[in-house]
Formats: C-alpha cells, sequence, structure tokens
C-alpha cells in the first residue's frame, strides 16, 4: 500500500506516493513520459515494506500545481532544483536515487552535479545523457531510433497523440504495460495543459549542457527490446561513471522496465541501496 499527498515546495506543491517509516533511509524515485509517480507503484509499496522511506512524485508539468507554461521553465536546471527543493522539503540531506526514461535523465544531472547529496544512482532505461549523445551522433541505428525526440518538439503533436482515443499516445508504451495503467496515463495527460507541459521538456532540450561524470555508485538497467535505446549508448555508459558502476542488461524486456518487469526491478533497487 502505498500513501498519497503534496510536498511543498517553493515552486508549488508536488503529487506524490510514498511507503515506509520517515525515519527509514530514504529512496527518491524520477517517473519518465508521459507516465507519472504511479509507474513507481510497485517499488515505492515493496520498499516501504522492507524499511525503506520511498517518495515518487509528479514531476514539474505532471504535478497540476507546478505546471508552468514557458518552455525555458522545463530545461534540466529547473528540474534539478526540483528534486533539490523536494529533498529539502522531506528533510533529506542524502538520499539513493532511482529514475525511469527522462526520470533518468534527470538523476543523472543531479548525481553529477550534487554527489554529495546521492549515496546511490539506479537509472533506468535511458543512460547518461554523455552515452546518449555520442550514439545519437556516431551510430545510425541509435540515430534512427532517436528520432522521435524531434518529432516531439513538434506544436501540433499534441494533438495528433490526443485524436482517435488517443491512439498515438497509447501506441507509444508498445502495448507492454497493462491497459488500466495505460488509460490512467492517458487520462492524466488530457487535463488541460498537461501533455502540452510533458512535451517541453523535449522542446527545453537544446538548452540542457551534458552533465559531468558521476562519482556515486551506480547502477544502469537496460532492457534488450528497448526500442528508444539501443545497444551502443547502453554499453558506452560505463565511460561516464567514475564511481562504482554495474549493468544490468535485462533479456526480453523493453523501455518500460518498472511496469514491465516490476519484481525484478525492485530488486535490483534493493539490492543496489543495502
Amino acid at each position: 500500500m502505498t500513501d498519497h499527498g503534496q510536498i511543498p515546495t517553493p515552486a508549488g506543491p508536488f503529487d506524490m506516493i510514498s511507503a515506509g517509516d520517515p525515519g527509514s533511509p530514504p529512496v527518491l524515485l524520477l517517473h519518465g513520459f508521459p507516465q507519472s509517480a504511479m509507474e513507481w507503484e510497485h517499488q515505492v509499496a515493496v520498499l516501504g515494506h522492507a524499511g525503506r522511506h520511498a517518495v515518487a512524485y509528479d514531476q514539474r508539468g505532471y504535478s497540476p500545481g507546478v505546471r508552468p507554461d514557458d518552455v525555458l521553465d522545463y530545461r534540466m536546471e529547473e528540474l534539478v532544483g526540483d528534486v533539490l527543493a523536494v529533498t529539502d522539503a522531506l528533510g533529506w540531506s542524502e538520499f539513493d536515487l532511482v529514475g525511469h526514461d527522462w526520470g533518468a535523465a534527470v538523476a543523472w544531472n543531479v548525481a553529477a552535479s550534487f554527489p554529495e547529496r546521492v549515496r546511490t544512482l539506479t537509472a533506468l532505461s535511458v543512460p547518461h545523457p554523455g552515452a546518449l549523445g555520442a550514439a545519437i551522433r556516431e551510430d545510425e541505428d541509435q540515430h534512427l531510433r532517436s528520432r522521435y525526440m524531434q518529432a516531439f518538439q513538434d506544436r501540433s503533436v499534441e494533438k495528433r497523440m490526443l485524436a482517435d482515443g488517443a491512439e498515438a499516445l497509447r501506441r507509444v508504451f508498445e502495448w507492454r504495460i497493462p491497459e488500466s495503467s495505460v488509460d490512467e496515463y492517458v487520462s492524466r495527460m488530457r487535463e488541460p495543459g498537461a501533455l502540452t507541459a510533458a512535451l517541453n521538456w523535449y522542446r527545453a532540450m537544446r538548452h540542457n549542457p551534458v552533465p559531468d561524470v558521476v562519482p556515486v555508485p551506480t547502477l544502469f538497467a537496460w532492457g534488450t527490446e528497448d526500442a528508444a535505446v539501443g545497444s551502443t549508448a547502453a554499453l558506452g555508459c560505463e565511460k561516464w561513471v567514475t564511481g562504482p558502476y554495474r549493468l544490468e542488461m535485462v533479456q526480453d524486456v523493453s523501455h518500460w522496465l518498472p511496469e514491465e518487469a516490476p519484481d525484478l526491478v525492485t530488486g535490483l533497487i534493493l539490492d543496489h541501496t543495502r
């Protein structure tokens, strides 16, 4: 079971789910596009039961209370600032950090820029931005896989994604996660301004510098059936970590690791953060 609540910050209140004793070792989990903290519901509940204080929050644009209009408000520096504001509000000076998809990109940046705050990093599906960027430039396969990022910046994409019962948005999930979860995500993206806010993360990408190397203990997990991230980017991630590093290649699983392989992912997190 998870608890629902809000975390007040100077930017506004972030919706969150949590489990576990607030005095227990803290774990923060960051979701990706086009999801919400709900993607971590299984992990948060199990982590809480296992003696951790696990918190996942709806990030900027996904929380109605923090949904600014300006694309520049979705730059990486703002997203990283949200992590620091949320953990400050929770009273966490140090924490284990977990991220998937865009949440992984934010987590890489937090761990690179504020390693004194991050005890361990667990990144799922998306490697260090430096590794991904190099693969896009140097590997034709990854260049083709990443073309959707440019398409997502088009100003007409919201209308196309939500047309015909949000068929295009539903296809993003590749029929890999429960239909009930997809329905919930689609419902959230139909809220006024929600899909535009989520896509503004992509529109602000050109303003995001490549983060430094990561010095904290790092686990990167990648599904071999990931349609968005190929093996070149996954294998190149190691070059961007100076701390203890582990690559977990999950066979026959796609980009949607936390929900497609929930028990496996939870086990990896528990093992890496013990």
